[in-house]
């Protein structure tokens, strides 16, 4: 893995080293303090590009594209809340999407299955193990975001989510939140409402090409703000799971990708 990633930098290689430790502290620390750890420039540059180089015909000619009109929760109705309650306005969400079957060999899918990057964010997260998903469209997706489209406000289903940058955008399109908006003893309508409405400045979190993000996004609202420009944004979501065996429903796969395995 040391010409896909930088090891020097972050010893994931090397568990239980006094360097791992000291790795997966900063990753606590951020966690607890921010909600989200950082590890820039994780995958090398060269790595990016490869990946890039697969990814952009395929994003051409093979890729799905997502659009959808959607409020924060995701649902056509919310307890305690009327229809026109401004903490149900919807916005829109567009994107365009490579399954995991289509990056089958790349860096990105070597990263997905690598023991030690499992095992990493399962001591950062508190977990025993974590698994890849048996599903051979989820488990690793690449995102691209281009001009005038964006990945609109929401909350997280899982606890953790974990990303890499691979291409960021001329303009726009910059990751913000608010951190803590709810919590699971107080909905907090009303600040959903403030901040929809733009009465509350969102965090935002710069990012450069190569970066992994490990975000907590159960309960703080997030988006993706819309791009500008002929240069899009693209991502890569990798996702690993408590349990092993996990996979989408057939309704969900067709929601998410057009195609059901």
């Amino acid at each position: 893995m040391e010409h896909i990633l930088d090891l020097d930098r972050y010893p994931l290689d090397q568990p239980g080293s006094p360097e791992w430790q000291a790795m997966v502290t900063a990753a606590k620390a951020g966690l607890g303090r921010d909600g989200l750890f950082n590890l820039v420039g994780l995958m090398r540059p060269e790595a990016v590009e490869a990946t890039l180089d697969h990814v952009r015909p395929r994003m051409a000619t093979e890729s799905f594209n997502h659009s959808r009109w959607h409020n924060i929760y995701f649902k056509d109705e919310v307890d305690g809340l009327a229809p026109d309650d401004p903490a149900l306005t919807k916005v829109e969400t567009a994107n365009h999407t490579l399954c995991h079957d289509q990056m089958q060999g790349t860096a990105l899918d070597q990263l997905y299955n690598w023991a030690p990057f499992m095992e990493f964010l399962a001591v950062v997260m508190d977990q025993p193990q974590l698994f890849v998903m048996d599903d051979p469209l989820s488990g690793l997706n690449v995102l691209e975001y281009r001009d005038g489209e964006a990945l609109n406000w929401h909350f997280d289903r899982s606890i953790f989510t974990t990303t890499l940058l691979l291409q960021a955008p001329k303009g726009g399109g910059v990751f913000e939140y608010a951190q803590n908006l709810r919590s699971d003893d107080d909905p907090n309508h009303s600040g959903i409402a403030d901040l929809l409405q733009g009465r509350m400045t969102p965090t935002q979190m710069p990012q450069d090409a190569g970066t992994l993000n490990v975000f907590l996004g159960r309960n703080t609202a997030h988006r993706v703000s819309r791009i500008k420009g002929d240069r899009s944004r693209i991502v890569a979501v990798l996702a690993h799971y408590d349990r092993p065996g996990a996979r989408f429903s057939p309704s969900e796969q067709m929601g998410f990708f057009g195609r059901t395995a």
